[in-house]
């Protein structure tokens, strides 16, 4: 069986990655090329598409294996971003293909953005160099290489990520490509001993034999015979074939992109989504993260907002309450920790050193794997517009799978915000002891507040000692006795009660 290496094509729409794919391809997949009577229509790519090639001998590794690079073509349009970063967790390398005469457009740079949170290795392609001139294509590429090279050093990658020149049109160029693509090959980390799980890609029936997944492994290995769960659909099927492009194999691990057959269901159900072990995935409902900012992302992000929050190849919009440590002493999410609720965080605050953490409560539940990547981005903006949409990324550190989250899991989250209550000095009783009055509504229950620690703006601190009267007063008794001076400018005095309410847990009242 081949080693399967998976290697995504990313780059800004009608940057030329289909036609890039087909001059690297010697196989085809079910989905590749544009086969979507759609794509063909409209003569853009709208979904992920595969293809591969077989290269090197089988003396090249142990025991007798072949390297098979599987090519994986994602769309560019803006409007498909979610598929893009849906096709960016499956690959172990990625090409980000650069329009030799456009350089780095918008979608370029969010590929170039999604490679990076995925933590991707990188080889940029120029394409369509055939549109320079023969006698002016030298000097163009140079100049087009140190722009590139400069745009990359500002990233993860570094200024000496590897740039090819080609024409995928005239297979210009094809053959460096590939042989760059051999000397960058490395053995990827396959993680086989972890609980299956395969993202489907497509999804179609097979008239008496079975609906086909396609698709590719993530983590774990899966055989003929095995029984795997469709989480989504909440149903189990037993593998019955598999194929990896149109060879029957008897056995797969994760890297591997294969076609599962399994018993019948109803392939519309599930035209993308999840394939794992038998009670592995279960629904989640709400996760906190640390928010990690994307730097290119200029809008404020608020709490009550709503974004769009990809996970694998989910895409589900989520409500966002923003939280903080008071002391900012750890970046680590506890559950018993008080954290103070954060109305909005401005695109400059979000490049300092203050940890923000984000609480994320799905529309619609998600499947998703321990320590996955999340992705949160603001799809409904112009797609013409040339501003990133990609707000920011975590990993979860809290979640909850229970569908009463309401009732049964937020009160646990210590979120509070700040109040504050100001009244004034109707009366002195005493040297240590004022009647207040405006502290409160005349509605409020008083009595509450009973013990709550009060501070004069005249520097003074007291308690509530109990309420007074039938309205809204209360007596306030003082540590300190009142200077007369205090006394006599008693009606401009302000009275400061300061407390927290927790957002979550409106049973819990206010305390300080």
């Amino acid at each position: 069986m081949p080693i399967n290496f998976n290697i995504g094509l990313l780059g800004h729409v009608d940057s030329g990655k289909t036609t890039l794919a087909k001059a690297l391809s010697s196989i085809s997949s079910t989905a590749a090329f544009d086969k979507n009577p759609q794509s063909q229509e409209r003569g853009i790519t709208l979904d992920l598409g595969f293809s591969g090639l077989l290269v090197g001998d089988s003396t090249s590794f142990p025991e007798g294996e072949q390297l098979q690079f599987t090519f994986v073509d994602c769309p560019g349009h803006a409007s498909l971003i979610r598929t893009i970063i849906g096709g960016a967790q499956i690959i172990d390398l990625m090409l980000l293909v650069v329009d030799a005469q456009k350089g780095i457009q918008t979608q370029t740079a969010e590929c170039l953005i999604i490679g990076e949170l995925l933590q991707k290795k990188l080889i940029v392609v120029i394409n369509k160099i055939d549109a320079y001139p023969k006698d002016q294509r030298d000097s163009k590429l140079v100049k087009l290489r140190l722009r590139l090279s400069k745009t990359l050093a500002d990233t993860r990658f570094g200024g000496k990520v590897p740039i090819y020149a080609v024409s995928a049109l005239e297979g210009t160029g094809i053959s460096e490509l590939r042989n760059g693509l051999k000397e960058t090959f490395f053995q990827p980390e396959r993680n086989v001993t972890d609980p299956l799980l395969m993202y489907v890609d497509h999804c179609f029936g097979i008239k008496g034999q079975g609906t086909v997944c396609t698709g590719t492994i993530l983590q774990g290995k899966v055989q003929v015979n095995d029984v795997i769960e469709l989480p989504a659909l909440g149903e189990q099927r037993k593998v019955k074939s598999m194929q990896m492009f149109r060879q029957n194999v008897c056995s797969a691990s994760m890297g591997d992109r294969i076609g599962l057959c399994v018993t019948q269901f109803n392939a519309k159900l599930m035209e993308r989504g999840v394939i794992a072990q038998p009670g592995y995935l279960k629904p989640i409902y709400v996760v906190c993260l640390q928010l990690k900012p994307i730097r290119y992302y200029k809008q404020a992000i608020k709490s009550k907002s709503k974004l769009h929050i990809s996970v694998g190849h989910d895409t589900v919009m989520a409500s966002v309450t923003l939280f903080r440590d008071e002391d900012n002493l750890s970046p680590k999410f506890q559950l018993d920790k008080e954290y103070e609720y954060v109305e909005e965080v401005q695109p400059a605050e979000m490049q300092s050193t203050e940890v923000i953490f984000v609480l994320l409560q799905f529309e619609t539940p998600v499947l998703m794997p321990p320590n996955v990547t999340l992705i949160a981005s603001k799809l409904d903006m112009d797609v013409h517009s040339s501003s990133c949409r990609l707000a920011f990324w975590g990993r979860v550190a809290w979640q909850t799978q229970s569908s009463n989250f309401i009732q049964e899991e937020l009160p646990k989250l210590h979120i509070f915000k700040r109040k504050q209550k100001v009244g004034s000095i109707q009366r002195v009783v005493n040297a240590k002891e004022v009647i207040v009055q405006n502290l409160f509504k005349k509605e409020a229950k008083r009595e509450l507040y009973v013990g709550k620690l009060v501070e004069l703006s005249s520097g003074q601190k007291g308690r509530i000692d109990r309420t007074f009267g039938q309205t809204s007063k209360v007596s306030i008794t003082l540590q300190d006795a009142l200077s007369p001076e205090t006394v006599t400018n008693v009606k401009n005095v302000q009275v400061l009660l300061n407390c927290k309410k927790y957002v979550f847990n409106k049973q819990a009242g206010l305390f300080q």
